[in-house]
């Protein structure tokens, strides 16, 4: 492959979280760019996490050798400092002290979010679990991982989120949740600027990850069936489109100029032309102008 075809070649990157969902699609992305990719998290096939899903570290490094890429899969869990140091220093001992790309997309929260029930009548372990789950492991590794990027003076953080304003996410311990990690990049961009090192928050618009076809009754092959349930499926994305976002981010000489921002996949691709796996460029944006905004308000400027 030629350079404008892997822009990424050389570098090494660490998707935190990179076992399914946006996780997956970003570890994918960047090892079709040329990255090679540690990809971490609990569910292995050496066995699985509390979640009980299906989907396997390893799976995702062999969908990035099928894209082209080097995917390295390596069990970890990052709320686990002493896990997550080891984590680092393997990839430190391995790339001789290289890496240019931390994408911390652990979440995991899902089984843990209450939907029904204000604050007040939660039940406190679960959302602070949910909190330690969410936000610690993303500070666990970012403690660790960073001296790496400072020691180069360059490389980017990518923080993973839903949503990029300041608009309620519809429960209590998820919005913070949600929220801390956008404010997670903008901490970690005015502390890591002077050392070359830039930090962002991404977000998805309606991600078509595998739970969420599976909660559809679809599959990818037939997931637009989903929109007679919700018509508003019709506009989501697949975690490739999030995937592609953050690499054309990792890929942008310019990259310091956004550091500390919250974005998003519906303005990046006006910017850098990706299209989602199948050719489209779905704009939760547009569509929450379009169908949303009337019964629930504006959807928020960006941070």
């Amino acid at each position: 492959m030629t350079n404008a075809e892997q822009p990424l070649a050389g570098k090494v990157a660490l998707v935190a979280g990179g076992t399914r969902g946006g996780g997956r699609g970003i570890a994918v992305a960047l090892g079709a760019a040329g990255a090679t990719v540690y990809v971490t998290g609990r569910s292995s096939r050496a066995g699985r996490s509390d979640l009980e899903r299906p989907e396997t570290i390893e799976e995702t490094a062999e969908l990035i050798a099928a894209a082209g890429g080097t995917g390295i899969a390596v069990r970890a869990d990052h709320s686990d400092p002493e896990d997550v140091r080891a984590l680092v220093d393997r990839i430190a001992a391995e790339q001789r002290g290289r890496l240019d790309i931390l994408v911390n997309s652990v979440w995991g929260g899902d089984p843990l979010t209450d939907w029904e029930h204000p604050l007040w009548e939660q039940d406190l372990d679960t959302g602070l679990r949910l909190l330690r789950r969410a936000v610690e492991t993303h500070v666990i590794t970012s403690r660790f991982a960073l001296p790496l990027m400072v020691a180069r003076k360059s490389g980017l953080v990518v923080e993973v989120t839903d949503g990029n304003t300041a608009r309620y996410r519809g429960s209590f311990f998820y919005d913070l949740a949600k929220s801390a990690v956008i404010r997670l990049a903008v901490a970690q961009a005015a502390e890591l600027k002077q050392h070359g090192v830039a930090a962002v928050a991404v977000t998805p618009g309606f991600l078509r990850s595998e739970a969420m076809l599976e909660g559809f009754g679809v599959t990818e092959a037939n997931w637009r069936d989903g929109a007679a349930r919700d018509p508003h499926f019709a506009h989501s994305e697949t975690p490739t489109y999030l995937g592609r976002a953050v690499a054309a981010l990792a890929a942008d000489r310019s990259i310091m100029a956004r550091t500390g921002r919250a974005l998003a996949t519906w303005g990046l691709y006006e910017e850098y032309g990706f299209t989602d796996a199948d050719g489209t460029q779905p704009d939760w944006s547009a569509h929450w102008t379009n169908a949303l905004e009337e019964e629930h308000g504006p959807l928020g400027d960006p941070l």
